[in-house]
């Protein structure tokens, strides 16, 4: 199942679908604005776009969004210590309550450019 605002030019242009679902795991890509399909020149935007774009595929497949994540795999290029402020961040306001299994993984490069993508595992029912 895949949601429509998803950059459905990336399906289009290299044939890849950017965010699926698979239960329990969502397959999720970075932080491009869901309406105009940008990315943020600000890495920080960038990032709390990449998590406020989990949070409306968890809810839009009918879950509570952040809540129902028990594991994040975040992919950045590069790893930096402030990428990884503003993800820290993130998962403090999107998981007050509990933390999840998180593995970050540096990677050369990504689509378009992108310097985050998640990859997230919830529970749903």
């Amino acid at each position: 199942m895949t949601f429509q605002g998803c950059l459905p030019s990336l399906k289009k242009s290299i044939n890849h679908t950017p965010n699926s679902l698979t239960l329990p795991t969502f397959n999720l890509t970075g932080g491009w604005d869901r309406i105009t399909e940008e990315f943020p020149q600000d890495l920080g935007q960038e990032i709390d776009q990449a998590f406020e774009n989990v949070e409306h595929t968890l809810r839009k497949a009918g879950g509570k969004g952040w809540e129902q994540v028990y594991k994040v795999r975040a992919y950045f290029a590069p790893a930096t210590p402030e990428a990884f402020e503003h993800s820290i961040r993130n998962l403090r306001k999107y998981c007050p309550n509990h933390q999840p299994l998180l593995t970050a993984v540096e990677v050369k490069w990504l689509y378009n450019n992108m310097r985050i993508e998640i990859e997230v595992a919830a529970h749903l029912g």
